[in-house]
């Protein structure tokens, strides 16, 4: 199966089209009134650069095709990028003369040297007439249906042209809620009218569109096709959503990968010696101390290594979704709360450990460095103290977490907190339009943040356990990294579902 973009041949105007299972070329074609956003649009959709996008009036002076996707079968599913209606009015009236090729010679001719836009249009309408089997339709949401004046003249265009219409609404600026595009559609669908060329409306914003919403678009189009169309059609939907599917499992791929390493990641400390072993209990009993900074320094190496990783991540992420750029610093270097200590117990901390509580350890979970070491509850259990004594616990403890040294990780709320930030990540170059050029970080949207904070909360009330929480013993970052792949694409499953319920 080939990826999307191919370049491919078109038929001839009129060719015969095939009904008995053979490949088809089906063609869409993107008209609007002009610098509405179709270049833009077909760039998202295609997942390339096309065209010349400009906020300017007629930008594109041809009529373009682009091949979207093809099939192992040889069907071939083609987008036409078309100069934009002008004076939608003049145009309409125009319309009549292209009917009589004496008189369209005439007005073609003359209009080609004398107004160049308006020529532009008119081939925009041949174009359509003759090629596209569905028009994909753009208007800018923006603004009020009723403020639209070129919103009539251009509905007198369409009838004219006679293909199956889908109005898609564009320039609705940042991701919103359901309720809100469901509005939108309802006002547009409603100045539109009852018109039997509009097959469907729908929210499709070139710069801040997800995939999930080309497979509504899709369906709207299979919807608009007439039944020869449908088997080639189908082929073509599912060869879409198979690539669509393989960009999405390498996006969790990628955003899993810095999770996993962040939660196998160690940074040594040196043996404080048995200074440092008093200077813990020390703390342990709230009496501060000083460490020399060698903690601060391992805490800045974890986090070095943790922001390379998400920005290396977050490229992988671009670079997938077929758009340019790279990302910017994502942590800092102060994450003092997010780090605990793992330190081997030995004899001599255990012996002054004893020596402050009198062996009294049973069922108690003694914080013994600055950070979270503690005990484990298994060795704490009734009669292990009292059979070892403080130094045969300490053993047991290094036995138990093969501990050889002191270390710093990160701890589990931390990496439990990177999961919302990934998803967060994913969504914001999942919807970033490849039209607005090399990507930027952006404020994440509040509905975002509010669909990923729930899926997370109700997945927690199913189960406690996370795959990083099993790390203890050893930690196999690439086996971690596929847990984690399998956790996030189950919650960012969840999150476009609640998004795009239409989807």
């Amino acid at each position: 199966m080939s990826e999307p973009g191919r370049a491919g041949e078109c038929p001839a105007p009129g060719a015969v089209l095939a009904t008995d299972g053979s490949p088809q070329q089906i063609a869409l074609s993107l008209v609007s009134h002009t610098n509405a956003g179709k270049t833009t649009l077909a760039r998202t959709l295609l997942g390339r650069d096309v065209g010349e996008v400009r906020d300017a009036a007629h930008v594109t002076t041809s009529a373009e095709r682009h091949v979207m996707i093809e099939t192992a079968q040889g069907d071939a599913l083609s987008l036409w990028d078309t100069p934009g209606f002008g004076d939608s009015a003049r145009l309409g009236r125009r319309l009549a003369a292209l009917d009589n090729p004496i008189l369209e010679f005439l007005a073609s001719s003359w209009d080609r040297w004398r107004d160049r836009p308006f020529w532009s249009s008119q081939q925009a309408v041949r174009n359509v007439r003759e090629r596209a089997d569905v028009v994909l339709y753009l208007v800018n949401a923006s603004e009020r249906p009723q403020d639209a004046g070129y919103l009539a003249p251009e509905m007198q265009i369409l009838e004219w042209i006679g293909k199956p219409v889908v109005v898609l609404l564009n320039q609705i600026g940042v991701p919103r809620g359901p309720a809100d595009d469901a509005a939108d559609i309802a006002r547009w669908r409603n100045a539109l009218g009852a018109r039997p060329i509009i097959r469907g409306v729908l929210a499709l914003d070139a710069f801040a569109r997800c995939w999930v919403q080309e497979r509504t678009l899709l369906r709207a189009v299979a919807a608009a096709l007439p039944a020869s169309r449908q088997e080639a059609f189908a082929r073509l939907a599912s060869a879409w959503q198979a690539a669509r599917e393989r960009q999405f499992d390498q996006a969790m791929a990628a955003i899993a990968l810095p999770i996993a390493r962040a939660a196998c990641d160690r940074e040594g400390l040196p043996d404080a010696g048995f200074r440092g072993s008093l200077r813990e209990v020390g703390k342990a009993m709230g009496i501060p101390g000083r460490d020399g900074g060698t903690k601060e320094a391992a805490m800045s190496a974890l986090a070095l290594r943790l922001d390379a990783d998400l920005r290396a991540s977050t490229d992988r992420l671009i670079a997938i979704h077929r758009l340019e750029g790279r990302a910017a610093a994502e942590v800092t270097a102060r994450l003092a709360d997010s780090v605990v200590t793992d330190a081997p117990v030995d004899e001599r901390k255990a012996a002054v450990v004893g020596g402050f509580v009198s062996g009294a350890l049973t069922g108690l979970a003694t914080d013994l460095a600055a950070g979270g070491l503690t005990f484990g509850a298994g060795l704490l259990a009734g009669g292990v103290v009292g059979a070892l004594g403080a130094a045969g616990l300490a053993r047991g403890f290094n036995l138990v977490r093969g501990t050889t040294e002191s270390s710093l990780r990160w701890t589990d709320e931390f990496i439990a907190a990177l999961v919302p930030a990934a998803i967060l990540r994913y969504l914001a170059v999942a919807h970033y339009g490849r039209g607005r050029g090399e990507w930027t970080a952006s404020e994440h949207p509040a509905i975002w943040r509010n669909a990923v904070e729930a899926t997370i909360a109700r997945r927690a009330q199913l189960s406690t356990a996370s795959p990083w929480t099993q790390r203890a013993g050893g930690c196999d970052p690439e086996r971690l990294a596929g847990q984690v792949a399998a956790m996030l694409r189950d919650i960012a499953r969840e999150v476009l579902d609640t998004l795009y319920p239409a989807a």
